[in-house]
């Protein structure tokens, strides 16, 4: 771990592991400490905003704050001293992550004003009350929200994002190093978006003015199919109509979904571990822990991420203003970013829809 990556870990980890819920406002600081803060490159203080809120729902979700906190402790040999390992970009968003040294959580950064403003003043609390009545949400479970205190030369040169979301892995159990992994099993992974819609990547000259670093970012393809039952396939795409319809009224675009597949290669009575020690709700599998193909050879898991896109920011009105003078040259149709929130809700339950099978019915 590079000494940037270090020290934007493990002011995260301070801020987590430091927060004390008593009600009462962080002390302010002197005028000396404020004046050499500006000056840091990488350390930002962070605060935990609706500490509440998160609070409670980490206690539905069945997250005793001791455990949750020990995640962020460093673990393990002296060569694996820190507790937030640097993951890089792992996908389209182009956001960086890092991951707790038990791989029970992920840490991403929200570094675009539009995205994390959209998500702290107006879906913030929506989002909440869905999570808290719909324990089984597809949804990805975010545990906290961080924001930089303060404004420093790092943030302004992009060398420390300004805010974090720290949400589950559900990779937790691929790795032989994680905690409860499970031995002979393939995972693979996708992070998946309609197609169908406008990406200049990937049409504009057929890609030829695209570098294949840029091409790499661009939604992932998944050639094969999700093998459930009629009553998985029914109870997934239920709630899933449900999780988008509370991103479409809050006008939010372009979310994914992640994609996780593992395969028992050996061993077909092997288990894969959940994301946490935590039962559901019901004790039933859900699409965080694995749902289990019918026929026991595949597990699935699977998230929507990414839904901080919002039509109605200014970034995004002028993005479709850019793609509608675009289309009176060349008729390419919205990109994912553009389209109609109503709309790109119905492409992206009839993409999940289309990538399954009922299997042994």
């Amino acid at each position: 771990m590079g000494r940037r990556e270090r020290r934007v870990a493990r002011s995260i980890v301070f801020a987590i592991l430091n927060n004390k819920d008593d009600g009462k406002p962080p002390k302010k600081p002197s005028l000396l400490a404020r004046a050499l803060r500006l000056l840091n490159l990488y350390w930002l203080t962070f605060e935990l905003l609706r500490r509440d809120l998160f609070s409670s729902l980490r206690s539905a979700w069945g997250i005793p704050e001791t455990e949750y906190k020990a995640s962020f402790v460093a673990r393990g040999s002296k060569k694996k001293k820190d507790a937030l390992e640097p993951l890089g970009d792992m996908g389209y968003s182009g956001s960086t992550f890092f991951r707790t040294s038990d791989a029970r959580y992920l840490v991403k950064s929200v570094p675009r004003g539009f995205e994390n403003s959209f998500f702290k003043k107006e879906l913030i609390v929506p989002y909440a009350e869905h999570m808290q009545h719909n324990p089984g949400s597809i949804l990805v479970r975010i545990t906290d929200f961080l924001q930089s205190r303060h404004k420093s030369i790092g943030m302004f040169f992009g060398l420390a994002p300004s805010h974090h979301i720290v949400m589950d892995n559900l990779l937790c159990g691929s790795s032989g190093g994680d905690e409860g992994s499970v031995p002979n099993t393939k995972w693979e992974s996708w992070d998946l978006k309609p197609t169908s819609y406008f990406f200049p990547e990937r049409d504009v000259a057929g890609g030829a003015l695209a570098s294949e670093a840029t091409k790499s970012r661009l939604p992932d393809e998944f050639d094969d199919k999700i093998y459930l039952t009629v009553a998985q396939r029914d109870e997934f795409l239920a709630q899933l109509r449900r999780d988008t319809k509370l991103l479409a009224d809050a006008n939010a675009v372009d979310y994914s979904l992640f994609l996780v597949r593992v395969t028992n290669e050996q061993d077909q009575d092997a288990q894969v571990p959940s994301v946490t020690t935590q039962q559901e709700h019901d004790g039933k599998p859900s699409w965080r822990t694995g749902i289990t193909s019918p026929d026991s050879k595949q597990t699935y898991r699977a998230a929507v991420l990414d839904f901080f896109w919002s039509k109605h920011s200014m970034h995004a009105k002028a993005m479709t203003g850019l793609i509608k003078t675009y289309n009176v040259i060349d008729e390419r149709g919205p990109m994912s970013i553009t389209a109609e929130s109503s709309e790109y809700r119905d492409r992206f339950v009839k993409m999940c829809e289309e990538m399954i099978e009922v299997q042994g019915e």
